[in-house]
């Protein structure tokens, strides 16, 4: 990957890059570890049948063949295994890890949108001295108290609110959740919702909750918030872009192998995720993304080494490019002064650009 220093700022390929799509401790996350499937190993979580024998038996079974499903798409991508817990060195030795994979990689900014915790994220925003970006993150937003506790993260420095759809009480069209959205507006910081199936295998592959065109009523009552549908969408691409048509306020980001497309009915590529939304929705509303987790694996390059080659290869022009790979996540996530490395040195007062 070609990686270089201009005017004192690190670059891919002449691009400053930021990614606004990236966990931290994943393993540690109970939030994200229920979602992971085998990534990490058996979950041990309780269940109501646990000590049923057969059920037992059963559990064992799947969860072995879900390892085996992880294993195989790790070996597919040239990943290494997850380390063990037993090798964890704490919170803060993986922080500065992490700060040394992005200079390794030429990452401007890094936008996590999972920690453990809003308070481990902010202590993680603070130990990354700048290089770090932070979003809250919450299982439901029903729940009693959510957008009080939305609000004193955002307080605290967070620049945005991470929620999973599948794990929600109800529908992300439920005026129930309009206090949550109430604090996205009155602070102008970006909603990010995961649709479609979640985790890794055997993970959730549907239900209720996960189809994105429950957002529809919720994104036109809040045409000031910006709504973004991370991997395209997952297995809802069709319900994306026509809800992406009604609302100029949805977004979607890249993030992830999108090895999802395998499993569809009919034959889809990165590619033509990359040309179907380019062509109808333009550069302005696609936002990169790696969703790197877990070491030894770091920053997962080869996302952004795919990505760039597609958007080159498809003839978009550079600064549709530079937008894609930095200027739109600089925008949401208010990055007052931003502007890309080719352009000259940033200059506070200024607004993101492109």
């Amino acid at each position: 990957m070609q990686t270089d220093i201009i005017n004192g700022r690190p670059t891919v390929q002449g691009l400053s890059i930021i990614d606004f799509h990236l966990h931290f401790r994943m393993p540690h996350d109970p939030l994200t570890r229920s979602l992971a499937g085998g990534q990490f190993g058996p979950d041990g979580g309780a269940d109501d049948r646990s000590g049923c024998e057969d059920y037992d038996a059963g559990q064992a079974a799947r969860s072995a063949a879900v390892a085996r499903t992880s294993a195989q798409w790790r070996r597919s991508w040239d990943f290494a295994d997850p380390e063990p817990l037993s090798a964890d060195a704490g919170w803060e030795a993986e922080a500065d890890r992490w700060t040394r994979e992005l200079a390794d990689n030429g990452i401007e900014h890094a936008s996590f949108v999972t920690a453990g915790g809003n308070d481990a994220m902010v202590d993680l925003v603070a130990r990354g001295a700048g290089k770090f970006l932070g979003l809250a993150a919450m299982a439901d937003p029903f729940a009693p108290g959510a957008a009080r506790e939305f609000e004193n993260a955002v307080a605290r420095g967070l620049r945005g609110l991470k929620l999973f759809a599948p794990l929600a009480s109800s529908r992300m069209d439920d005026p129930a959740a309009d206090p949550v959205w109430d604090v996205a507006s009155r602070r102008n910081v970006p909603v990010l919702i995961h649709f479609g199936h979640c985790g890794s295998a055997g993970g959730i592959a549907q239900n209720a909750y996960s189809n994105p065109a429950s957002l529809e009523r919720a994104a036109k009552r809040y045409p000031e918030v910006t709504f973004v549908i991370p991997h395209f969408g997952i297995q809802h691409v069709q319900e994306v872009l026509f809800l992406m048509w009604a609302c100029p306020n949805v977004v979607v980001d890249t993030s992830g192998s999108n090895q999802w497309v395998r499993y569809m009915a009919q034959r889809l590529t990165l590619e033509d995720l990359f040309r179907r939304f380019y062509e109808t929705m333009g550069s302005e509303r696609i936002i990169f993304g790696s969703d790197s987790s877990w070491f030894p694996r770091g920053f997962a390059r080869r996302y952004l080494v795919d990505q760039l080659r597609i958007c080159w290869e498809m003839g978009m022009p550079a600064a549709g490019i530079q937008q894609v790979f930095g200027g739109n996540a600089a925008r949401l996530l208010k990055l007052d002064g931003w502007r890309p490395a080719s352009a000259g040195p940033s200059g506070a007062g200024t607004h993101a650009d492109a």
